[in-house]
């Protein structure tokens, strides 16, 4: 028992999307309850107060929930990481794999500086491709990622294996 299975029962499990076999995990159910939103906000925060953090990156679409709150929270930056195609100014990009084909993310160059202190944050980490992907982008504009930050994670995904070295720090694990 977790500290958190209030939290994982206020999630809506929506079988067979977005394919038949999938159990898909519904955080909106979560999110349009304010009481349990600010608490995971404040697990969040509680986490990485102090630990001076320059950015908060956000991962295109659901990261996007929760990182400005903490960005806010924790007086940083934000930085949206998004698909290709999706930022106006120049961007730098990276690819990787899926289980068919690639996929790829990108976000501002100027977005992280050298030696910036950078958080991670998503809703759900899964196999850990994108999250691998952003970790790599930021490392590559010489950031330091300090933390990686989950709402949900498929533990049974092994998505922390793609993720050597990093603190992942997830709320609520399946």
């Amino acid at each position: 028992m977790s500290d958190y299975d209030h939290l994982a029962k206020a999630i809506r499990e929506v079988p067979d999307y977005p394919k038949e076999g999938i159990l898909f995990y519904d955080i909106t159910t979560l999110i349009n309850n304010g009481e349990l939103f600010n608490e995971v906000a404040d697990i969040l925060h509680q986490r990485y107060a102090g630990a001076g953090i320059d950015k908060v990156v956000g991962i295109e679409a659901r990261g996007f929930l929760f990182a400005p709150v903490l960005a806010y929270s924790l007086k940083a930056g934000l930085v949206p990481v998004r698909k290709p195609g999706k930022l106006p100014a120049e961007t730098v990009e990276i690819s990787y794999d899926l289980e068919y084909g690639t996929d790829s993310v990108q976000m501002h160059k100027d977005a992280v500086a050298p030696d910036e202190k950078v958080l991670i944050v998503d809703d759900l980490l899964a196999t850990g491709g994108t999250a691998a992907a952003t970790c790599k982008l930021i490392e590559q504009q010489g950031a330091q990622v300090v933390g990686m930050a989950f709402v949900i994670e498929l533990d049974f995904l092994n998505g922390r294996e793609k993720l050597p070295g990093q603190d992942v720090f997830s709320i609520i694990h399946y």
